[in-house]
């Protein structure tokens, strides 16, 4: 089991609840989508199981450990195993793309190595590689400040691929892509993991790419899990129930789904 949450609970410092009695199982290679309203809780359940968050109550572990019983070197071990991608990479403005690519693997790489990398790139080709399946092989000695913010996201998610780890965390990774590159960039990172055996779960606002993409989704609302279902199970009152308050419209009818509805990002 790569993932195993019983009764997961998580407060924030000021009181905030963000989760609550949370049952998750994710065997290795699934691929989920958490979709849910601004403020469910997609996030913190994210950072939960990159053990950047530390439960309040519950059971947690993950690859078969409880992360909060290990010390910190081998949590720190752990944590190598997780692939983050971010909905806004933290890219520094006048690093190379090359340079931001290779970061992927300073986990894995000696000290004298990843020194070695400031100065030279050290797989030059390897990046490329990562950056080709998104497109973006000819962005690869530009400086992060010089693309915009759906090309910055591609390169965070090249960052991953060429990290190749067990666990991919993606928060919210096509949200500054048009709907067209977002469902494109998603297919290249699940045919990328199912084809690896890597476990993902994503965070998504679009329901859309949601149900088109992910064999497995997770609503959330408040903290909780409301649904664990397929997508051809998920009912249109479990999402109307999912984003009450939410602003909704119909699926189009080209999606290959059941009719259900979609959230508008609000911007």
């Amino acid at each position: 089991m790569s993932i195993s949450l019983h009764g997961v609970g998580l407060s924030h410092a000021n009181g905030q609840v963000a989760l609550r009695d949370i049952e998750l199982r994710v065997r290795p290679g699934e691929r989920l989508a958490i979709i849910g309203p601004s403020g469910a809780g997609k996030t913190s359940l994210l950072r939960l199981l990159a053990t950047s968050l530390r439960p309040s109550a519950g059971q947690f572990e993950l690859f078969g450990q409880q992360p909060w019983q290990l010390a910190a070197g081998q949590r720190q071990r752990l944590r190598s195993r997780i692939g983050l991608i971010h909905q806004a990479p933290p890219l520094p403005p006048r690093q190379r793309v090359v340079t931001a690519v290779l970061a992927g693997k300073l986990g894995q790489w000696s000290l004298a190595k990843s020194l070695l990398n400031l100065l030279h790139p050290v797989d030059a080709q390897g990046a490329r590689a990562a950056l080709a399946r998104l497109d973006l092989a000819d962005k690869l000695f530009e400086r992060c400040d010089q693309l915009s913010g759906g090309q910055l996201q591609r390169v965070g998610i090249a960052r991953v691929l060429y990290q190749a780890p067990e666990l991919i965390l993606a928060d919210e990774p096509v949200s500054a892509m048009d709907p067209l590159l977002a469902g494109h960039t998603l297919a290249v990172l699940n045919q990328q993991a199912a084809e690896r055996g890597v476990t993902l779960l994503a965070s998504l606002h679009a329901v859309d790419l949601a149900l088109a993409h992910f064999p497995r989704i997770i609503g959330v609302r408040e903290g909780q899990v409301l649904f664990d279902l397929p997508p051809a199970a998920i009912q249109p009152g479990q999402l109307e129930a999912l984003y009450a308050n939410e602003q909704l419209q119909p699926l189009p009818a080209s999606t290959p789904a059941a009719p259900v509805c979609v959230q508008i990002p609000r911007c």
